[in-house]
């Protein structure tokens, strides 16, 4: 594995925490991004009321990422105080992705299956057997998916 990061879902004020965790630890967001900008052809169908809200977020802190976004129906679990994180690993290769996420997986729960995404990686996500949220992905060009 490469890292191990905190990932945090927020009820629609993901912006609002990260703009609050940026004036305490200072860096700079390498990518945020909203619903809107998934691709309209996509497996998952993005309500309008989503549209403006976060669907990623990073900030680097020391040799760690804080990670975020806000909760949309069908992208995970219903959020509620308590289920609102995922450990995300980023592993260094799609075949070291499928090793993880397949034992992860063993008695729990797939939320999305690995597959690739189009912002380049090779991504899964899944409950395991203590009620733990993964996010598992490799990122790299060939995993980008492009719009036909």
């Amino acid at each position: 594995m490469k890292s191990i990061n905190p990932y945090i879902n927020f009820d629609g004020n993901c912006e609002e925490a990260f703009l609050f965790y940026q004036s305490i630890f200072g860096g700079e967001f390498p990518y945020i991004g909203r619903f809107s900008e998934m691709p309209a052809d996509g497996e998952f169908k993005v309500p309008e009321s989503a549209a403006n809200k976060i669907m990623h977020v990073s900030l680097p802190i020391g040799n760690s990422v804080l990670m975020g976004c806000d909760s949309c129906e069908g992208f995970g679990p219903p959020l509620q105080v308590g289920n609102n994180f995922s450990v995300s690993a980023n592993a260094d290769s799609d075949e070291e992705v499928d090793r993880v996420f397949n034992a992860l997986a063993e008695g729990g729960s797939v939320n999305m299956p690995p597959n690739k995404t189009f912002w380049g990686s090779y991504f899964g996500m899944l409950t395991d057997k203590f009620g733990i949220n993964w996010m598992i992905s490799c990122e790299s060009e060939e995993n980008q998916v492009t719009a036909v």
